[in-house]
C-alpha cells in the first residue's frame, strides 16, 4: 500500500489516474476516495476538489446506468470528510460529519433512485422467500418481514457513511505513512467524540432502532460515528494492557456476528463519554510502574 500512496503523490496525474479508474466501479471506489481524502489532507482542499470533480464523471456516467448514486456519494463524501479534517485538524469532527453525509446520501437514494431501491427490495423479497420455503420444509412454519424501500435507503446511507470513514481513515493512513510514521495509531487511539454529541448520537440511534422497522435502518446513520469511536477505544484498550493482535481479531469476529456485541459497544462508547476510559488506564499503568 506504502507504493500506491507514493505513487498518487508522485504528481496531479498519476493521482489522477487512480481517482479516475476506481471512481465508477462498486469495487474500487473506496480506493479512488482514499487518493482524492489523501490529496486533499496533504496539498489542500483546492487540489483536492479539482481531483474529485474529474473523478465525478465516471461516477456520474455509472449512476446514470445503474440508478444508482452511490459513488457519487462516496467520492463527494469522502473529499468533505478530508476537507473537514484538513480545515479543523480534528478527526472526531470529521468523522462526526459522517452522519450529514449519511442522511444526505440516503435522500438522494430515494429522491433518485427510487427504482434502484425497488429492485433492490423485490431481490431481497426473493431472498427472504426462499429462507421461508426451505423452512416451512424443515416443519417450521415462519413469516419473515420485508424491508421497505426507506428501511434499505437507511441502510444503504450507512454503508456508503462507513465506506466514506474507512476511505478517510486509509488515506490518513497512508499520509502518517510517508510523512510521519506511527503518528496514524497515536492518532486513532486517541479518537474521542465530545460527551455531547456521544450522547446525543448514542440516544437517538436507540430511539429510531426502536421505531416501526421502515425507519430503524435509519438508526445505523446515526451510529456510524460511535462505532468508529468504538473502535479507536477498543485499539488503545488492546495498546494499554498490551494484549496481542489476536485480541483485535477475535473482537472485529465477534462484533460482525453477534449483535449483542454492536450494542455492547455502543454502551461502552457512552460510558466513556462520561468515565474517560483512557485517562483511567493511562492511571493505572502509571500506578503499576511506580
Amino acid at each position: 500500500m506504502r507504493g500506491l500512496a507514493e505513487f498518487i503523490m508522485r504528481g496531479r496525474w498519476q493521482a489522477l489516474a487512480v481517482a479516475v479508474v476506481g471512481a465508477g466501479s462498486l469495487l474500487f471506489g473506496w480506493l479512488s476516495a482514499a487518493a482524492i481524502a489523501l490529496v486533499t489532507l496533504r496539498k489542500g482542499v483546492i487540489d483536492g476538489s479539482w481531483l474529485v470533480l474529474w473523478a465525478l464523471l465516471p461516477a456520474l456516467l455509472a449512476a446514470w446506468m445503474s440508478g444508482d448514486v452511490g459513488s457519487i456519494v462516496l467520492l463527494a463524501g469522502t473529499f468533505v470528510l478530508a476537507a473537514t479534517l484538513r480545515v479543523t485538524v480534528s478527526l472526531a469532527m470529521a468523522i462526526l460529519a459522517s452522519v450529514g453525509l449519511g442522511l444526505i446520501g440516503g435522500a438522494a437514494l430515494l429522491l433518485i433512485s427510487g427504482e434502484f431501491l425497488d429492485q433492490l427490495v423485490l431481490v431481497f423479497a426473493e431472498l427472504i422467500g426462499e429462507i421461508e420455503a426451505n423452512m416451512t420444509g424443515a416443519g417450521e412454519a415462519i413469516a419473515l418481514q420485508r424491508p421497505t424501500p426507506m428501511q434499505v435507503a437507511g441502510i444503504l446511507a450507512a454503508g456508503n457513511a462507513v465506506t466514506a470513514v474507512l476511505s478517510l481513515l486509509l488515506a490518513r493512513y497512508w499520509q502518517a505513512l510517508l510523512y510521519n510514521p506511527g503518528g496514524f495509531r497515536v492518532e486513532f487511539h486517541r479518537l474521542r467524540l465530545p460527551v455531547g454529541a456521544t450522547l446525543s448520537l448514542g440516544a437517538l440511534a436507540i430511539v429510531l432502532w426502536l421505531q416501526a422497522p421502515w425507519i430503524s435502518g435509519w438508526a445505523l446513520v446515526w451510529a456510524v460515528p460511535l462505532m468508529f469511536a468504538g473502535f479507536a477505544l477498543v485499539h488503545a484498550w488492546v495498546a494499554a494492557t498490551r494484549r496481542g493482535n489476536g485480541s483485535l481479531v477475535m473482537f472485529y469476529a465477534m462484533w460482525l456476528f453477534f449483535d449483542p456485541v454492536k450494542g455492547l459497544l455502543l454502551g461502552v462508547v457512552m460510558a466513556d463519554a462520561l468515565l474517560d476510559f483512557r485517562r483511567r488506564w493511562s492511571s493505572a499503568s502509571t500506578d503499576g510502574e511506580a
